[in-house]
């Protein structure tokens, strides 16, 4: 019996993905079976007449299937790319994603100066903790989530990047496991769940039916978890110190509104696409 090769696993795969409503299905065809082989992208297309072999076949098969089950392709892949660095994902914790990472550049276009200490709200697969670590290589972080098994995860990525010695855990529901007596900090960055009821039901299967709905989902109005942070967030800042969070992109009204009841000052800030993405706010 002869062997199929690349061309054609990808045809038949492409096919099958595109009858499941796999968004994307070429790219995450390419990336299935260069996974398998050990390949990059750009190396599957310079040997697309490669055989497969049936070792090969049998380990590829049931990635498709999560796959045309709509699990997220960096949960099958196991990571992903945030910031330059690679960090481990899976159904404990929320993929990151790129907003996030302007989120990073536009806290590090806003301070004047390295903070000191910082603090990562809901920090999930540590995605945020980490790459503030790498920048400010001088600074004390600490990362609360309520969820252990995401702690759990963000800690893996820690050691893996070999920075869990800079980074304090705490579990706990935002501000909780916090003194403010004590924890006071230059920087408090969050991406916190900001989905509506409504958003969250009509959002994608990979989505609604594989990450973690506590980490998405914030109340009927996508504002429960933000209400929090901004109504406790001043008092864990230091003098001129910066609450940078990620956002929903239309909820600028009711920021504005609560960062004025909580006797806070702050503005939108837009995204690449020209969405009002985030949201800043500097305690003066």
């Amino acid at each position: 019996m002869s062997l199929l090769i690349v061309r054609e696993i990808k045809e038949r795969t492409e096919a099958f993905f595109n009858s499941k409503g796999v968004p994307d299905a070429r790219l995450d065809t390419d990336a299935l079976i260069a996974h398998v082989l050990g390949l990059k992208r750009l190396e599957l297309y310079l040997d697309l007449d490669r055989p497969l072999t049936e070792n090969q076949l049998t380990v590829l098969r049931p990635l498709v299937r999560r796959r045309a089950n709509r699990e997220p392709l960096q949960y099958i892949l196991g990571t992903v790319e945030f910031y330059g660095m690679e960090l481990r994902v899976d159904s404990r914790a929320l993929i990151p994603r790129h907003e996030t990472e302007e989120l990073v550049d536009q806290v590090v276009k806003q301070l004047h100066e390295a903070p000191e200490k910082i603090l990562d709200l809901g920090t999930g697969s540590g995605a945020l903790a980490l790459a503030f670590a790498r920048k400010y290589p001088k600074a004390q972080i600490d990362a609360v989530d309520v969820s252990s098994s995401a702690l759990s995860l963000a800690r893996e990525n820690a050691e893996s990047l070999d920075l869990e010695s800079r980074i304090q855990f705490y579990q706990g529901s935002w501000f909780d496991p916090l003194d403010q007596d004590v924890n006071q900090y230059d920087l408090i960055v969050s991406n916190p769940p900001y989905l509506t009821q409504k958003e969250m039901s009509t959002a994608e299967p990979e989505v609604t039916d594989h990450e973690p709905h506590g980490a998405l989902l914030a109340g009927v109005d996508g504002l429960d978890a933000i209400r929090v942070i901004l109504k406790k967030g001043g008092d864990f800042l230091k003098q001129n110190g910066l609450l940078a969070l990620e956002t929903g992109i239309e909820q600028q009204a009711e920021l504005d509104a609560l960062s004025k009841k909580a006797n806070l000052k702050g503005q939108c800030i837009y995204d690449l696409s020209g969405h009002p993405r985030f949201y800043f706010v500097v305690k003066s």
